[in-house]
């Protein structure tokens, strides 16, 4: 028999503050409406986001494009240092990207944020950094969830995870079929780690290193090892789609996320042929250089844990590849001939 409390016991009693939700929700209004389309319907605060698809009915076959991440161990990093207003960024670049490499246009996006207890000024701070990734990758914040985990989870810890909805015309898609010996691999700068191989980071260049963290660096350029590895993801769509309206004729891209360049590059290749990428045809971020000499890893192994400079990889024909670059660059990215296509049976070389 359960024995009755002399008093009430209140939701907040139990660990869940309604009241501190309200004020988040009420905190991250103005962000969430500040990433609005045309094609949104209603406003936050509804059971579920509605988005029109009116125009698809300009397209040949309109395909759906979903992608979900998280942004992983960095989350540890941002909690250390008390800055939390840029991995909403690594949310939406994680999830944006990855759909973009079937040339896919993110259209909405809806996030999952789960904390120990709900604190509404660090939501505020998370929901204005995913905000600003989907104002940098051209989609909406349509919906989402702040879940209270009281017991379950430390009071200041929190994790998050992304969702990203995007359309493309299926005979505009992009799958890599079309790649042949001779076409060129262009990649694009990325900021940094991004969001990747943070369990390694945090093992070799944080732990006992707390206190170091703020402090500025002559070998990271003045600024602080905290701010570099707190760098967010860079996002590419605005880049891409402005190349594919262009007229470029991409064959294929990778997404240069876990497992670096020798994993994802590969994801694109035909059975037939390789990527022979060239080490040396871009200057790798310093960064990556701290991580390999305190984990005494080989070239090897870094280039398939981290992006090493490269965020995401375009394949192109050798003819169209100069103008392509002349594009991106126009578009605020920077630009590297990485390496070529060349026969093989579906894998990353270097040369």
């Amino acid at each position: 028999m359960t024995d009755t409390p002399d008093k009430p016991i209140s939701y907040r009693d139990a660990g869940v503050d309604i009241d501190e939700g309200a004020r988040a929700v009420e905190g991250i209004r103005e962000a969430v409406r500040s990433t609005y389309r045309p094609e949104v319907i209603g406003d936050i605060g509804g059971f579920g986001g509605m988005f029109s698809a009116a125009a698809f009915k300009e397209m040949a076959e309109p395909v759906m494009v979903s992608g979900t991440d998280g942004v992983g161990t960095k989350l540890k990093l941002a909690q250390l240092l008390g800055k939390h207003d840029t991995v909403g960024i690594d949310l939406v670049a994680m999830c944006a990207n990855d759909i973009l490499v079937t040339g896919a246009e993110p259209l909405f996006f809806l996030d999952y944020i789960a904390v120990g207890k709900l604190d509404a000024a660090r939501t505020t701070a998370i929901v204005s950094g995913i905000a600003e990734g989907c104002r940098q990758s051209g989609c909406s914040l349509i919906g989402g969830e702040m879940a209270e985990h009281p017991g379950v989870m430390d009071p200041d810890d929190y994790d998050l995870a992304g969702f990203c909805v995007g359309v493309v015309d299926r005979p505009k898609a992009i799958d890599g079929s079309a790649i042949v010996p001779g076409d060129v691999v262009l990649g694009l700068g990325s900021s940094g780690a991004h969001s990747n191989g943070f369990s390694l980071i945090r093992r070799v260049l944080v732990e006992g290193h707390e206190d170091e963290l703020a402090l500025p660096r002559v070998d990271l350029g003045g600024a602080s090892l905290g701010d570099v590895l707190l760098e967010p993801t860079r996002l590419y769509a605005r880049s891409i789609l402005r190349l594919a309206r262009s007229g470029a004729t991409v064959k294929g891209m990778a997404h240069i996320t876990g497992g670096g360049i020798t994993e994802n590059l590969n994801r694109t290749l035909p059975d037939t042929c390789d990527a022979r990428v060239v080490r040396a045809s871009w200057k790798v971020p310093q960064v990556f250089g701290l991580v390999q000499q305190a984990a005494s890893l080989s070239d090897d192994e870094m280039y398939r844990t981290y992006n090493m400079g490269i965020g995401f990889a375009i394949v192109l024909s050798a003819s169209e590849a100069p103008e392509a670059a002349v594009t991106l660059r126009a578009a605020g990215e920077t630009v590297s001939e990485i390496g070529e296509i060349v026969s093989g049976k579906g894998e990353v070389v270097y040369g």
